[in-house]
């Protein structure tokens, strides 16, 4: 056959393990169970090398492998010859690598055996189907391609800007792809950390919630820019604070806590990227194994990579809508607030971080954070009730970054915490690079050190 490694994928899915078959220097053989392999490209796999054993020190020897893999649904099993090349014990494949099977470990219960010393990379010189009995006809399944063609239309015919982009993706995804519980972050590129600002199927929607690069299957995917799939249940990758928990301490006062299954056996994060740059990350997860196939991680990666490009030039657009914007922002200023009535709401913002609480209630911190008190402040100082996005671009107390600002993204973030946490405070939007503070309640505002 054909040195294709597409036509053979699934066999490295880790459902069966693969066994290698080596000989050493002296003509012995050596067969044993290989704990990962994982598709690099048509003409390329990569294994786990976990010990330094007989099979390491032949391929170093030989530098040549057979390698023989069965498919778990049809039966069909190759022998695939191999080239090895070099070892990678860093960088995108070999976090890839380390991610999915920190997965294994978890679900076997040998996370100290599985640890990942470094992902051997071969070329594949032959592959070889083995005869035998039959294979079975692939089971009925989901088609990905299809889904991935619905879900670009609907992202492609979204115009409403930049929030209803992020809900028609998710959308999308629970009606396409049938994946109910799914997260969008966004990149903090100056802080390094992810934040939700989007998700579906949980009690809680997280909103908020924050992920540092690097941490768990998102912040590893949007770190290194790779999509990072898991099929089993996972302790190391897990988002689900156990040891807090279980310790009684209360969780820390500025943190939301992150939304997840408590019984996730599959995870996909895949990285939002345009131009190169990683702008967010999308994760869906599911209580059933082996719901993410290599078909998903690749239609899932072109849909991001979609919705990257829209929500950047949703983005821009806001940008060039501020620029074009003909309101007089004095005019602004001078426009009434409604009354409010009702006992004083407590706002309380930390000048270190700026997090605000709405009397005891956490709301937001960081950027959000800075900006819901400056449209507090005027509220109550100068009756102000409409604002512009171009004024907060134009406020160097907000601190936003000259470049990729994401103005837009925490907006919605701000919106949409007030409105889980809020009874009495609400941003709406007004217009093209407009929004109005609705404020039902006198307020009484603290600023502490």
């Amino acid at each position: 056959m054909k040195p294709d490694l597409d036509a053979v994928r699934e066999c490295l899915d880790s459902a069966i393990p693969c066994a290698i078959a080596t000989i050493s220097v002296d003509g012995v053989p050596n067969v044993t169970l290989v704990s990962h392999a994982e598709y690099v490209d048509a003409a390329h796999l990569a294994l786990s090398f976990q010990f330094f054993n007989k099979t390491r020190e032949n391929v170093l020897c030989r530098r040549e492998a057979v390698l023989y893999a069965t498919d778990s649904q049809t039966g069909a099993s190759y022998r695939l010859t191999l080239d090895y090349l070099r070892t990678e014990s860093e960088g995108p494949l070999f976090e890839r690598m380390k991610a999915r099977l920190a997965g294994i470990a978890s679900h076997s219960s040998m996370a100290a055996v599985f640890r990942l010393r470094g992902a051997d990379v071969y070329r594949v010189r032959e592959i070889e189907a083995v005869p035998g009995l039959a294979p079975l006809p692939r089971p009925p399944g989901r088609k990905p391609l299809a889904a991935l063609r619905a879900a670009s239309t609907a992202i492609a015919s979204c115009n409403g800007g930049f929030e209803a982009l992020l809900d028609a993706a998710l959308d999308a995804l629970e009606r396409h792809f049938d994946i109910r519980h799914a997260l969008l972050l966004m990149l903090d590129v100056g802080r390094g950390r992810l934040y939700a600002i989007a998700s579906r199927g949980y009690a809680e929607s997280g909103v908020g919630a924050e992920i540092a690069l690097g941490d768990g299957v998102i912040g590893v995917a949007a770190a290194h820019n790779i999509p990072i799939r898991i099929n089993y249940a996972t302790s190391e990758y897990s988002y689900v604070r156990a040891a807090a928990q279980g310790s009684g301490l209360p969780p820390a006062p500025t943190e939301i806590a992150f939304p997840g299954l408590a019984d996730a056996e599959s995870q996909l994060a895949v990285p939002i990227v345009h131009g190169g740059e990683v702008l967010g990350a999308l994760y869906a997860e599911s209580p059933q194994q082996r719901r993410f196939g290599y078909d998903d991680e690749d239609a899932l990666m072109a849909l991001a990579a979609q919705l990257g490009l829209a929500l950047e030039q949703a983005q821009r657009a806001a940008q060039q809508d501020d620029a074009e914007a003909v309101a007089d922002e004095r005019g602004l200023a001078a426009a009434p607030a409604p009354a409010s009535a009702g006992a004083p709401l407590t706002v309380r913002r930390y000048r270190g971080d700026d997090s605000v609480f709405l009397d005891d209630d956490y709301l937001i911190k960081g950027v959000a954070g800075a900006i819901i008190w400056k449209l507090l402040g005027s509220w109550q100082r100068d009756g102000r009730a409409d604002f512009s996005n171009r004024e907060l671009r134009l406020d160097p107390s907000l601190r936003l970054p000259e470049i990729a600002d994401n103005l837009e993204a925490r907006l919605v973030l701000l919106a949409r915490r007030l409105a889980e946490r809020s009874d009495c405070l609400r941003i709406e939007k007004t217009g093209r690079g407009r929004f109005r503070l609705q404020v039902g309640r006198p307020l009484r505002l603290i600023e502490v050190a």
